[in-house]
């Protein structure tokens, strides 16, 4: 047991240093744990994206092109891009006219997007984190991030870096699983959940991943306090819409 004097600035300065220095072990095991997850499933994670979402992740990620719908000549930057869907998405949908930016901290993912996407010539593939993006300010019409907001490591770093990277006028939107809005939805989805390890389990050959995934989803923030988020890192005009009852939503925002 430690005990902390907190008498005196020392006592309280010693404290808060004793805190962070947990929060930061949180935070670095929190991105160890998730690059572990990802080195385990990338290779058939079209697969079981398919398998557990029964196919509807498609649906979803359309929804986004849809609300964005964007023009010719537009550059778009994805991150937490898994294997490139939404960029393919974007692409095919402004007749391989845009420019996309795929980032993801996996090269496993980025190799089997860069495969997949082999006739796609002009999509640029980088290995980076979400919360510092080699990139210059002021880049890009478009930042998406789909199903991976929640597993970086701090959610403040990475709205800001999606802000400082929007041009002005540029919008920023986010995919995420949710918070479901019916109860009796809620509990089928619950039960469901817990069938998705045994599935990656049986798929993947291994069901620890899938236990984090799920874990992960219903530890994050609700639609309200994203949007708060998002808020407080300088977006305007901010908004979410539900799909599915609230399985996931989009959250959207403008850099005015």
């Amino acid at each position: 047991c430690l005990t902390i004097s907190t008498s005196g600035n020392s006592g309280i300065t010693y404290y808060i240093e004793y805190i962070l220095f947990f929060m930061q072990q949180y935070l670095q095991n929190k991105k160890g744990l998730v690059q572990e997850v990802f080195d385990k499933v990338y290779d058939k994670y079209d697969l079981m994206n398919d398998f557990m979402s029964l196919g509807i992740h498609r649906y979803w990620k359309k929804s986004l092109i849809n609300m964005m719908n964007p023009s010719l000549n537009k550059k778009l930057i994805d991150v937490a891009c898994g294997t490139g869907d939404v960029g393919k998405l974007f692409l095919d949908n402004t007749h391989v006219d845009g420019e996309i930016t795929c980032v993801d901290p996996n090269k496993g993912m980025i190799n089997k997007g860069k495969q997949k996407l082999l006739n796609y010539k002009n999509i640029k593939w980088i290995i980076s984190a979400a919360e510092k993006l080699p990139i210059k300010d002021n880049c890009y019409d478009f930042y998406t991030i789909v199903f991976g907001l929640r597993n970086t490591k701090d959610l403040n770093k990475t709205l800001s870096e999606a802000y400082r990277v929007l041009k002005p006028g540029g919008r920023f939107l986010c995919l995420e699983f949710s918070k479901i809005q019916n109860s009796n939805l809620d509990y089928i989805y619950k039960n469901y959940s817990k069938l998705i390890p045994m599935v990656g389990q049986f798929v993947v050959g291994q069901k620890e991943p899938y236990e984090y995934l799920i874990k992960s989803i219903k530890e994050f923030i609700n639609q309200e306090e994203l949007i708060d988020l998002i808020k407080k890192n300088n977006f305007q005009k901010c908004s979410y819409r539900n799909f599915s009852g609230g399985i996931v939503s989009i959250h959207s925002g403008w850099k005015l």
